[in-house]
């Protein structure tokens, strides 16, 4: 038995991608991490048990104001959406900025990333997050085993639009689905899934399913499945919304100018509706730049003893 003093962490719990306590999605940041090393971080996570728990750091390189690891309940992520945005909320919070400042930098595991902040007077009012431009990868040609493996019917599956892995620095396979009542009759089976996933030649991924809505703004309406990553269901991925802007305005479902003000809301199934907002920048049928931003707010603060 270790006779080691255990220690104290103190952390900030934030709803993210809302700005109304107790719905988006949930975010645990330990602000001053430095002693914790990969393993404990790991556990931490899983004894957490929200989608994500980030750790920060003293920054890594002179381009960055800080190191950010962001850990599932089974696995280290490169990036996340809600992690970044919520974390920039927990440094506001922290007064590790002032109202003043127009950006910063976070360290991810995909390397320096920007983060622009809006202000209402004295407190952080929303933050952007750039991402990486999009990569396409597989397209996945197996529409009814696809629609087994989310229990909908074959008809469910909006099919002028591709099944398809699409990143910003995490793949995700996306999912057209007709309606809002298709992703919300959506019941994942991990097994089927794996088996679609192995015949396609790609590793398991989260997948993304939605419904594009365009009467009047832009609106996706969505679900996420990631129980590889130890996530039955993500109340709001932003990693996941920056490529699904992108993969939009890339076959035309969206204009340039509708790709630019784009609505995701996710989590309505869960309880735990949250709004994510996406912006891509395009000039000359190429995307330029791929934003997502929102906001969160501070539920409480605690701390552990390990």
């Amino acid at each position: 038995m270790s006779t080691a003093t255990p220690r104290r962490y103190r952390y900030l719990h934030l709803d993210v991608f809302t700005h109304e306590p107790l719905t988006g999605n949930q975010l645990a940041v330990f602000p001053a991490a430095d002693s914790l090393d990969t393993e404990l971080m790991q556990r931490i996570a899983l004894e957490m048990a929200f989608s994500e728990t980030t750790f920060v750091f003293p920054p890594e390189s002179p381009d960055t104001d800080c190191r950010v690891r962001i850990f599932t309940p089974r696995r280290e992520l490169p990036m996340a959406g809600h992690p970044t945005i919520g974390t920039t909320f927990a440094l506001a919070h922290d007064r590790f900025m002032n109202p003043k400042t127009q950006s910063i930098t976070l360290g991810l595991g995909i390397g320096p990333t920007p983060v622009t902040l809006e202000w209402d007077e004295n407190q952080l009012h929303f933050a952007w997050m750039t991402q990486l431009l999009p990569q396409f990868g597989a397209i996945v040609d197996d529409v009814a085993g696809i629609a087994a493996s989310l229990r909908v019917v074959k008809s469910d599956v909006y099919t002028t639009l591709p099944i398809q892995v699409v990143s910003s620095g995490l793949p995700f396979l996306y999912v057209p689905l007709i309606s809002r009542q298709a992703v919300n009759t959506a019941e994942f089976d991990r097994g089927e899934f794996v088996r679609v996933c192995r015949n396609a030649g790609i590793d398991e991924l989260p997948v993304f399913l939605f419904a594009l809505e365009t009467d009047g703004d832009p609106t996706a309406f969505s679900r996420l499945f990631a129980s590889g990553f130890g996530i039955p269901e993500d109340p709001a991925t932003g990693g996941a919304s920056g490529p699904l802007g992108s993969y939009l305005l890339h076959y035309g479902a969206l204009r340039p100018s509708q790709a630019s003000h784009l609505l995701n809301l996710q989590g309505v199934k869960m309880g735990r509706p949250s709004r994510i907002h996406i912006s891509i920048g395009a000039r000359d049928d190429r995307i330029t730049s791929v934003r997502v931003g929102g906001q969160a707010v501070l539920l409480g603060e605690g701390t552990i003893q390990v």
